[in-house]
C-alpha cells in the first residue's frame, strides 16, 4: 500500500497538483485546532467548517486530549502561539472516539498478541512510566475535552490573552456542539 501511495506522490507532483495548496507557514485564521486522529475527522471536519488549506494549524492525536502539561501537543499549541501568530484554540472531541473506554490492561495484551514482550513491558514500568495511566482512555468525550481545555488556559507558558474553547463533532454528520 505505501508503494502506491508512493507512486501517487510522484505522479501528483510531476502534474503539479501542489499549486492548489500553496500557502504559507502561518493560519490565515489564527486558529489552532486540537482534535483526534480519527480517520472520520480528516475530511469532515475541514468541511463542516469551512476550512480550507492554510487557514489553520491542526494538532492531532488519539482522543484529542493533552494527557501531560508536557506532551508534543502543549509543545506544538505553545510554537502556534508564540512564532506562527495563534490567537484562538479550539479543543475538538467527537462522538464515537476509540479512546472513550480504551483499557490500558486491554492495550497491553493486545501489545503481547503482536510480539511486545513482557520484558519490555516490564523495562518501561521499572523506568518510571505508569503505563496503566499512559493507555488509560477516558470515561466521557466532554469531560476530556473539557480537561484539555482547563489546562491549556492555565499552563503556565500559554500566553493569557488567547482564547480556548471546547466543543464536540458529531463523527457523521459534522455538526459542532460547544461545550458550556
Amino acid at each position: 500500500m505505501i508503494d502506491e501511495i508512493l507512486e501517487f506522490n510522484r505522479q501528483f507532483v510531476a502534474s503539479g497538483g501542489y499549486e492548489r495548496f500553496a500557502t504559507s507557514k502561518y493560519p490565515d485564521k489564527r486558529i489552532a485546532i486540537v482534535t483526534c486522529m480519527d480517520t472520520r475527522l480528516v475530511e469532515l471536519m475541514p468541511a463542516a467548517l469551512g476550512l480550507r488549506n492554510g487557514d489553520v494549524k491542526i494538532i492531532k492525536n488519539a482522543g484529542g486530549t493533552i494527557t501531560n502539561p508536557f506532551d508534543s501537543t502543549m509543545r506544538s499549541l505553545i510554537v502556534a502561539v508564540f512564532e506562527l501568530g495563534v490567537t484562538e484554540i479550539m479543543v475538538i472531541g467527537h462522538t464515537g472516539c476509540g479512546v472513550q473506554g480504551m483499557d490500558a490492561s486491554g492495550m497491553l495484551d493486545l501489545m503481547r498478541k503482536r510480539g511486545v514482550s513482557d520484558e519490555h513491558i516490564s523495562l518501561m514500568r521499572h523506568c518510571g512510566i505508569d503505563l496503566d495511566s499512559w493507555l488509560h482512555g477516558f470515561d466521557n468525550t466532554a469531560d476530556a475535552v473539557a480537561e484539555t481545555v482547563d489546562l491549556i488556559r492555565n499552563h503556565p507558558l500559554m500566553a493569557p490573552d488567547i482564547t480556548v474553547r471546547g466543543y464536540i463533532i458529531d463523527s457523521l454528520t459534522g455538526e459542532l456542539s460547544p461545550l458550556p
